[in-house]
């Protein structure tokens, strides 16, 4: 305990704070700090571990969902618990879930009221120093100073970047400024000092949403949020202006989509004069995954084109360079067969409406076992029209429904061609 307390004292004399105030808000926040272990039941050792902070005076605690995630995917499994700042551990319950932003309220039974966390009421300045509670690598709780830089601008849902090390088992912990007021929640780093927070507003609306509702299903609660949000994702892209480019010699047109969280990356052979074939091609992602569980992601979209032109290869080898990179695309998130279904595929040949390009396309899908109105698509065109070029356009999406399936693939088939 005292060894933890001078870490404390340690970290806040670089703010505003004196040793003396640091002390006095350690004793003030170290009883609404706790670390969470799920416990697997038939083994009786800890499977995870993760950090959590009380929000009321009726033992309603915020963690990430990610932490108590194997508990909410299998309760006949693993068992919740809590453990404070004095050593003493009790049981958790599960109240809500919000998974698209990573966060879970749990609960404890508590025989008289105990402190818990204030938020913010305002947005912290960019440079704000702010002050990180967690329980790194199973340590002990710690604080790490950081910095405030505002939200970060390519993430579709929102996330604080956060100057300071993140580190594991402090997931789930709260980010406070130096009036000890919430204003995020770990949620994950990128290492070298680049953490992410999950807005404390995002907290908030769960906890409002929580005390609205008395008679949460967990699994019901995932299934609408994940519908949800693919709603506001597709509806989004869809609206948003697909600019045409070229790729390769001016020959082929795709779209890049004008969303700051789509980004796009590219490269081409064209330094390698020795080669007897071009290759050109663009990688276009959103590369935001939603955690399930362990092994299964979703909500992730990957763009792919590819652009080949023989020079000197007959056509053959062009056909057989052709089909390796058709066979070379694969679905982008992680699901495992006790997560989704077996993909079932259409094959045909499409012609755009502008009749500039006609391809061989393969259209696969596959169902999620516990959330059956959502699909992993997989979508890969390859153009036949040409005997010494060829545009292979690709996309998978993850988690959507149907509708927005049908809705992606036919703008995406009418934004890609040949040059007119």
């Amino acid at each position: 305990m005292k060894k933890l307390l001078m870490l404390f004292i340690f970290c806040f004399t670089c703010s505003s704070y004196s040793a003396d105030n640091a002390e006095s808000l350690f004793k003030e926040l170290a009883p609404s700090l706790f670390q969470i272990k799920l416990i697997d039941i038939a083994s009786g050792e800890k499977s995870s571990i993760g950090s959590a902070f009380q929000i009321n005076e009726n033992g309603l605690i915020a963690t990430n969902y990610h932490v108590i995630s194997g508990y909410a995917r299998h309760p006949d499994k693993f068992r919740m618990e809590y453990l404070d700042h004095l050593g003493n551990t009790g049981l958790l319950s599960l109240e809500s879930v919000d998974i698209v932003n990573d966060l879970a309220l749990v609960k404890r039974d508590l025989p008289t009221e105990s402190p818990f966390f204030l938020f913010t009421e305002s947005t912290p300045k960019k440079g704000e120093e702010l002050y990180s509670l967690g329980n790194p690598h199973d340590l002990g709780m710690i604080v790490v100073p950081g910095t405030y830089n505002g939200l970060n601008a390519d993430s579709f849902n929102d996330r604080i970047h956060f100057t300071g090390s993140v580190n594991s088992g402090m997931s789930g912990g709260p980010v406070v400024n130096s009036n000890a007021e919430v204003i995020g929640i770990n949620v994950a780093t990128s290492g070298n000092q680049i953490g992410f927070l999950v807005p404390y507003q995002k907290l908030l609306q769960l906890i409002a949403d929580y005390q609205q509702h008395t008679d949460i299903v967990i699994k019901e609660q995932m299934r609408t949020q994940l519908i949800q949000n693919q709603n506001n994702l597709i509806n989004e892209i869809l609206s948003a202006n697909w600019m045409l480019r070229h790729l390769g010699q001016k020959q082929a047109l795709i779209p890049t989509i004008d969303l700051s969280y789509i980004r796009c990356w590219g490269n081409s052979n064209t330094e390698k004069k020795e080669e007897l074939y071009f290759l050109a091609f663009a990688n276009c992602v959103l590369d935001e995954d939603i955690y399930i569980e362990k092994e299964f992601f979703t909500g992730s979209i990957e763009i792919q084109y590819n652009y080949l032109e023989a020079k000197e290869l007959n056509e053959m080898k062009f056909y057989n360079l052709f089909q390796n990179l058709i066979g070379s695309t694969s679905p982008h998130n992680k699901a495992g067969k006790n997560h989704v279904g077996e993909f079932s595929c259409n094959h045909d040949i499409i012609e755009a409406s502008n009749k500039l390009i006609t391809n061989k396309a393969i259209f696969c899908s596959r169902a999620y076992q516990d959330f059956p109105e959502l699909f992993d698509v997989v979508y890969i065109a390859a153009s036949v029209d040409k005997n010494d070029k060829a545009l292979i356009s690709h996309f998978t999406l993850a988690g959507v429904e149907q509708k927005n399936a049908l809705l992606f693939t036919e703008k995406f088939i009418e934004s890609v061609s040949w040059e007119q």
